[in-house]
């Protein structure tokens, strides 16, 4: 698989944060069949078992729906859950910040590394570091004109637009230079899954499908 090509065909990636299990794997289903194929399943950086919860969750997503789903390893804040990643099978790594150390370790491991940066300057040198893709988190607060504007000296890194992304923003971020999009608790979240709201999930790929079509 290709995978950066993969990010900048299909787009749109579902970040899941604190879910794990059968919960997932149900979610993850519904994403697929409605043409979301990018996942990214986070390390929760507070937890004592965040390495093999997150391992655990990344390989049973690739083990039951294989290649109709990219599965990103998410928050990947050091070399050991960069490790971890690898192992449990992830196609690619995101963070929240740029850590040459970390993006280093992913190249080394032929991950797809997609770090996280704020300004130019952190864009810039994420890409130099080995980035495939940069991360502009978070990217709402700043808006479709910072992104236009960024663009402008930057547009030969590929960008992904993560944080307080939507269905009524999704098209802009995109229109504006991104390859790709990260959506959150807009589309997937513990408290949806916990209450079996698969229907809302369902609904809610199905709007953001159509937003970037």
């Amino acid at each position: 698989m290709d995978v950066v090509n993969f990010i900048c065909t299909h787009k749109l990636v579902a970040i899941s944060r604190q879910i794990y299990g059968q919960g997932l794997l149900s979610a993850a289903k519904i994403l697929v069949d409605n043409g979301i194929h990018l996942l990214e399943i986070t390390f929760d950086q507070n937890s004592p078992d965040c390495l093999q919860d997150t391992a655990a969750a990344i390989a049973l997503i690739k083990e039951q729906l294989g290649d109709k789903i990219c599965v990103g390893a998410g928050t990947v804040m050091s070399v050991e859950q960069a490790r971890a990643a690898k192992d449990a099978g992830a196609d690619f790594a995101l963070a929240p910040n740029v850590d040459v150390e970390v993006i280093a370790q992913l190249r080394k491991l032929q991950l797809v590394a997609v770090p996280g940066a704020l300004t130019p300057s952190e864009i810039a040198l994420a890409y130099k570091a080995g980035a495939d893709i940069v991360k502009v988190f978070p990217v709402a607060n700043l808006g479709f004109e910072y992104l236009k504007a960024i663009r402008g000296p930057l547009n030969h890194i590929p960008l992904m637009a993560v944080g307080g992304v939507n269905a009524d923003n999704v098209s802009d971020f995109l229109k504006a230079g991104c390859c790709s999009a990260g959506i959150g608790s807009n589309l997937l979240s513990r408290k949806k899954v916990d209450a079996g709201d698969f229907e809302q999930i369902k609904r809610s790929a199905a709007q953001l499908v159509a937003a970037v079509k």
